[in-house]
């Protein structure tokens, strides 16, 4: 009777293993999330989309981003700020969007 009981709890423990969800898998259609991680940069931004940041957190983001003078700040119609800045004594247009990504043009 004992073997029969632990016959049965090892079946369901053996079940229960076996019903974990497995790590999900990257996607192939390169799904993005909504903020970019500190350390890392969207290859294909800037990234159109809703973008919550005020006029002074994109003016920060940039600023943080090495940019400086960050000059004519503008909100486009695809939710991308744009500006025009320096970054090592020479003039860019710079783009920052809904994800965090700031990219030089």
């Amino acid at each position: 009777m004992k073997q029969l009981i632990l016959v049965c709890l090892l079946a369901g423990l053996a079940t229960t293993l076996n019903a974990q969800t497995p790590t999900p898998t990257p996607s192939p259609q390169r799904e993005t999330p909504a903020v970019a991680t500190p350390d890392s940069q969207n290859p294909t931004a800037p990234v159109e989309g809703a973008n919550s940041f005020t006029e002074e957190q994109a003016k920060g983001r940039i600023e943080a981003g090495g940019y400086a003078g960050v000059t004519g700040l503008k909100l486009d119609d695809k939710g991308i700020w744009q500006a025009s800045a320096t970054k090592d004594g020479k003039s860019v247009m710079v783009s920052l969007d809904y994800q965090g990504n700031v990219v030089a043009k």
